[in-house]
């Protein structure tokens, strides 16, 4: 009998990583194990439908919702769109009870997902979540409720496996995706970037949301006028519209490469990168980076209260100390972002002592195989639960 998943995915990133898992799961459902790269010819015995994006599409699952309309930053941003978000989480519902799927399989996105795992809990549905909310940062107590209602955690950070210990969980530590996902582009040939310049590149990444983009961009854009000497390369988010990066670059020295993040990071000699998944992404390329970050007076205060870690970067998380420099509200300035740039491009003991960190950072992460390891456990477990019936 065909088995039946819902994967929901609610960003860029869990789009990314769940695009990954679906090739795997494929290639467990297929009687030669191959691994599925299009969704040409699915095998018939496993059908995957799912919340997420582009790439998730691209590997062979059935999306009903994309990432783009789930996206709320900040507590205020999710306060005004509350409504919104009530009703796709009962659209959400709705939907999965229509496909009857034999299990659930949650990626991150912890607002949305926790409540949906608490539902098909109580409806008997087998929950499985992939990358771990960060309750390690804050909101500890939504450990009790994964404790409850989750069937298996697979965590992608080192710490996260020791940090469930204290709350009686047995999680599974399978290694950060990012890590399979950076190792098919470094096999890849290099492709060159549009035009022909030979400055050294600087990748600016400032984010997929429109709050960041707002907030960081034009610094980065300032920081930008100040050295000739460099090609700035923004890369952009195929989900922001190309009008919105002009808004703020107009006639700027700075160039805008589409859908090609990884394209422009394995040219680039340094980064600024707005805080998230990016961070992680560019310091596994082994790109020295400093972290950028702004919020609303409103959204840092409550943050500040709330958040028990002492940074807000992965790569600074994952080593326990300050390997990148974060440069948050205040400290966020087009004089300070300029300082560190300086740093990061000169040759010197500040950018070797970043660069042998990065990695250090590689080697704690574990090798790739993360995508591979989840969907063999889901898949044996699927198999298992079907064969007890």
């Amino acid at each position: 009998m065909a088995k039946r998943l819902y994967i929901i995915a609610g960003e860029a990133s869990g789009d990314l990583h769940g695009a990954n898992l679906v090739r795997e799961l494929f290639a467990c459902a297929s009687p030669n194990n191959e691994h599925r790269t299009t969704n040409n010819d699915p095998p018939n015995n496993l059908s995957i439908r799912a919340w997420g994006g582009d790439r998730m599409s691209a590997a062979g699952a059935e999306v009903v919702k994309h990432y783009r309309e789930l996206a709320f930053m900040g507590f205020t941003q999710v306060i005004m769109n509350l409504r919104t978000i009530l009703r796709n989480i009962e659209v959400c519902k709705q939907d999965i009870e229509a496909f009857k799927p034999d299990a659930i399989v949650l990626i991150d996105y912890p607002g949305f997902n926790l409540r949906i795992a608490e539902w098909a809990h109580a409806k008997g549905i087998p929950v499985y979540y992939y990358i771990s909310p960060q309750v390690w940062a804050w909101k500890k107590g939504r450990a009790y409720t994964i404790k409850r209602v989750v069937d298996r955690m697979y965590v992608i950070l080192p710490f996260e496996k020791e940090w469930y210990a204290k709350y009686g969980m047995d999680v599974e530590f399978v290694g950060h995706p990012l890590l399979d996902a950076i190792q098919q582009e470094g096999s890849a040939p290099l492709k060159p970037l549009p035009g022909d310049d030979a400055r050294p590149v600087v990748a600016l990444l400032p984010g997929s949301r429109q709050q960041e983009i707002h907030r960081i961009l034009p610094l980065m854009v300032s920081v930008a006028g100040r050295f000739p000497q460099y090609r700035f390369v923004l890369a952009a988010a195929p989900s922001v519209p190309d009008g919105l990066y002009k808004q703020f670059i107009g006639i700027a020295p700075v160039e805008v490469v589409k859908d090609r993040t990884y394209d422009v990071l394995r040219h680039a000699r340094a980064a600024l990168v707005t805080s998230g998944t990016a961070t992680l992404e560019t310091a596994l390329f082994g790109v020295p980076e400093a972290v950028c970050y702004s919020g609303s007076a409103l959204n840092v205060w409550i943050a500040r209260r709330l958040v028990d870690i002492e940074f807000i970067s992965l790569v600074n998380l994952i080593m326990g100390k300050e390997v990148v420099r974060e440069l948050i509200q205040s400290d966020l300035t087009v004089d300070s972002m300029a300082k560190e740039l300086e740093q990061l491009m000169a040759d010197g003991p500040y950018r070797s002592t970043m660069l042998n960190s990065l990695t250090a950072l590689r080697i704690k992460l574990g090798g790739p195989g993360a995508s591979h390891k989840v969907a063999t456990a889901v898949w044996k477990s699927l198999a298992e639960r079907s064969a007890s019936r």
